[in-house]
C-alpha cells in the first residue's frame, strides 16, 4: 500500500468518525454540568486548545461557519468557563467516548501505535487548530487514546485542507456549499448566502483535495507496511462500531 492508497483509504474514515464524540450523550451531559449548551461546548471545547483568543481567531481555525455563529457561542461560553479548561474537558469527553465505544475493537493496540506514529510525525506548522490538539496530552488507556488520536488526525487533515482551499482560491464557505449542501443551516448559512458554484469551482475543489493529500502525506509516509495495514484495518473496525449508533 503506497502513500496515496493509504491516504485514500484512511482519510474518509477519519473525517467521518473523528467527530463522533462532539454530540454524544455523555459529552452533552458534561457540557450541561459545566453550564454550557451543546453549541457552546462544541465551539469552546474544540476551539479551547487555541487559548482565550478572539472569536474571529476560532472562526478562522474552524472555517466553514457563518462567523456570527462562532462569535455568539464563543463569547457566551467563555463567560461561563475559561477556554483552556473547556478544551481539556472536551478532550476528556473524547477519551470517554473511546472507552464507552471502542474497548472491544480488535487490534486497537496496533491501530493506536500506528496513529501515534502519524501524529508524532505530523508537521503542525501553519495548522493552528491541529497544533492546539497536538499539544494536548493524550490519555494512556488504549480506547481513550484511540478516540483522541482519531480526533487529532481529523484536525490534521481539516487544518491542512483549509490551507489548500486558500491556496487554490476557494473560500471555506464556498467549499461547504459544494461538499455539504444539506448542512448549510447547521453552519449558520441560508440559501440566500449561496455563492456561485461553477465547473471551475469544482475543479479547484479537486485541486485542493490533491494538495491536502500532499500536505499530510509525509506524516503517513513514516509507516511501514505492517503499520499501514494496522491503521486501515483498525479504522474499518472503528467505523463499524461508531456507525452502529
Amino acid at each position: 500500500m503506497n502513500d496515496d492508497e493509504l491516504i485514500a483509504a484512511a482519510s474518509p474514515i477519519i473525517a467521518n468518525n473523528g467527530w463522533a464524540y462532539y454530540f454524544a450523550p455523555a459529552t452533552l451531559a458534561r457540557g450541561g454540568e459545566l453550564g454550557l449548551d451543546p453549541l457552546q461546548f462544541y465551539v469552546l471545547g474544540r476551539g479551547g486548545v487555541l487559548g482565550d483568543v478572539e472569536a474571529s481567531v476560532v472562526r478562522a481555525a474552524f472555517g466553514y461557519f457563518n462567523p456570527a455563529i462562532i462569535v455568539k457561542a464563543w463569547n457566551a461560553g467563555r463567560q461561563i468557563l475559561p477556554p483552556r479548561e473547556a478544551g481539556r474537558e472536551y478532550m476528556a469527553c473524547c477519551a470517554l467516548h473511546g472507552r464507552n465505544r471502542l474497548s472491544d475493537v480488535e487490534g486497537l493496540d496496533a491501530f493506536v501505535s500506528a496513529a501515534d506514529a502519524v501524529n508524532d510525525a505530523a508537521d503542525a506548522t501553519g495548522l493552528a487548530l491541529y497544533a492546539g490538539f497536538k499539544a494536548e496530552p493524550l490519555v494512556d488507556d488504549v480506547p481513550g487514546r484511540a478516540m483522541q488520536l482519531l480526533a487529532s488526525l481529523r484536525e490534521y487533515r481539516g487544518s491542512a485542507h483549509l490551507v489548500a482551499l486558500r491556496a487554490v482560491g476557494v473560500e471555506s464557505k464556498t467549499a461547504h456549499f459544494v461538499k455539504r449542501p444539506n448542512d448549510i443551516k447547521m453552519f449558520g448559512w441560508t440559501e440566500a448566502d449561496a455563492p456561485e458554484i461553477t465547473d471551475a469551482t469544482h475543479g479547484a475543489m479537486l485541486e485542493a483535495e490533491a494538495l491536502t493529500d500532499r500536505i499530510v502525506a509525509p506524516a503517513y509516509g513514516v509507516l511501514d507496511e505492517t503499520q499501514r495495514t494496522a491503521i486501515v484495518d483498525g479504522l474499518g473496525r472503528i467505523h463499524t462500531v461508531l456507525s452502529a449508533g
